[in-house]
């Protein structure tokens, strides 16, 4: 991937909030949290997989078995870190798209959480 595409900013396609929610409860999408082993204990989308940025790389995505088939939704705590991980997981194939306005939209909305 390009040094440019690790720009945590630009344009690149979202899911709002609610149309996540929705989204997870049919199954229709897949949660990618890439943010710290730490966020990711406190708080997170139930069903969430968990790559953190720093750590994304194909082999690193190929271990977590994703479905081609359905679109990968990557999260973060605010929508930057995801943007990079968009970018690769489209270049790499996948259909990908961010939560717009990351984990903090998620609370806002009141979207189920897990911890642990």
């Amino acid at each position: 991937m390009r040094i440019g595409n690790w720009w945590p900013f630009g344009r690149v396609p979202e899911m709002p909030a609610g149309d996540l929610a929705a989204a997870v409860a049919d199954g229709s999408v897949q949660v990618l949290d890439v943010r710290t082993r730490a966020e990711f204990r406190r708080s997170r989308i139930p069903g969430a997989r968990h790559l953190p940025i720093t750590r994304f790389s194909a082999a690193n995505l190929e271990r977590l078995d994703l479905d081609r088939e359905r679109p990968v939704v990557a999260i973060c705590l605010t929508a930057h870190r995801s943007i990079p991980a968009v970018r690769k997981l489209a270049e790499l194939g996948y259909d990908a798209r961010q939560l717009k306005g990351g984990m903090r939209a998620w609370w806002t909305a009141g979207g189920a959480t897990e911890s642990g």
